[in-house]
């Protein structure tokens, strides 16, 4: 904004706002609500962006309040023409406007979107490149067969940083692997509840699931007949595939599952189909593996 020609009072807001808002904002996502005191709606929105800006502000968020009385030219500037009007400001330039919304989740929203699509320098950010290489260990770990000391990784990481949802859902799939499904299900339990919306929590959970009804079996000779004698069976089969799950040979249950889908996908409100959906979400949806069985389960299912 250029001050050749201004009043002491403009320059000064000018001078405000390059402070306040457009330094920041080089590296934050900044904020701006206009606002009067004469304003009934100002008022009303005025705890709702508060909070969220406080809930935001680890991830790069700051609010700044602009009172149109007090400051016509930057109001004037952004061309504003009713309150509240709300704009968030990255780099100096206004990048979306927030005006519309009214609600803590129509702006948590909002700026999710934003927060995903620029690059903002964060506290919270930093933290998790951080952790980044110690949650691939655990997860390194956790697949190679050593749970404990996966837990211990996550345990130690969750020391750093409170209700991750990556730390949550490695440290309750190790307790799973360790046979503590109690303690698995009562660590997400505790996570607040945007956290525990996350896909990754939701594999954790899945993971539980699957444990609750798998259990190890030392002999599946007797149940391996059963289903060779009458490949029909498909409670036998789905038995098999449990112990196999339990046994740790998804392999083996993922074909079991996916021979009874072939056969009827309808069986016991197709309970073979929801297993295999739930021991893709426990190995995680990304996984090359459930890649490959989810192409065997579209083969069967549109042939």
């Amino acid at each position: 904004m250029a001050t050749l020609g201004m009043s002491e009072a403009d320059k000064a807001s000018v001078e405000n706002f390059r402070r306040d808002v457009v330094e920041p904002s080089r590296t934050q996502l900044v904020i701006v609500d206009f606002w009067a005191e004469w304003c009934g709606p100002c008022k009303q929105l005025a705890p709702v962006i508060e909070k969220v800006a406080a809930d935001y502000a680890a991830k790069g968020v700051k609010l700044v309040k602009i009172n149109v009385d007090e400051d016509k030219f930057i109001a004037a500037q952004f061309r504003v023409q009713s309150i509240p009007t709300v704009y968030a400001v990255f780099q100096g330039q206004p990048v979306a406007d927030l005006s519309q919304a009214r609600t803590e989740g129509q702006f948590k929203q909002y700026l999710d979107q934003l927060l995903s699509q620029l690059p903002i320098e964060s506290d919270e950010k930093a933290q998790l490149e951080e952790i980044a290489p110690l949650i691939a260990m655990g997860e390194e770990l956790l697949a190679g067969g050593e749970p404990d000391r996966a837990l211990a990784v996550f345990q130690q990481i969750a020391q750093m940083v409170e209700n991750n949802a990556d730390v949550a859902s490695g440290a309750a799939r190790a307790l799973v692997a360790l046979g503590q499904i109690d303690e698995a299900e009562a660590l997400l339990a505790a996570l607040p509840a945007d956290v525990a919306k996350d896909q990754n929590v939701e594999r954790a959970r899945a993971a539980i699931d699957l444990a609750r009804h798998a259990k190890p079996v030392a002999d599946l000779s007797g149940i391996e007949a059963k289903v060779a004698a009458d490949p029909d069976d498909h409670a036998a089969r789905f038995e098999l595939a449990n112990g196999l799950m339990a046994n740790g040979d998804r392999d083996g249950a993922a074909d079991q599952l996916l021979e009874s889908v072939r056969r009827d996908r309808t069986w016991n409100d197709g309970a073979a189909r929801a297993q295999l959906v739930k021991l893709f979400e426990a190995t995680g949806l990304e996984d090359p593996w459930v890649a490959a069985q989810r192409r065997k389960l579209s083969q069967i299912l549109f042939s």
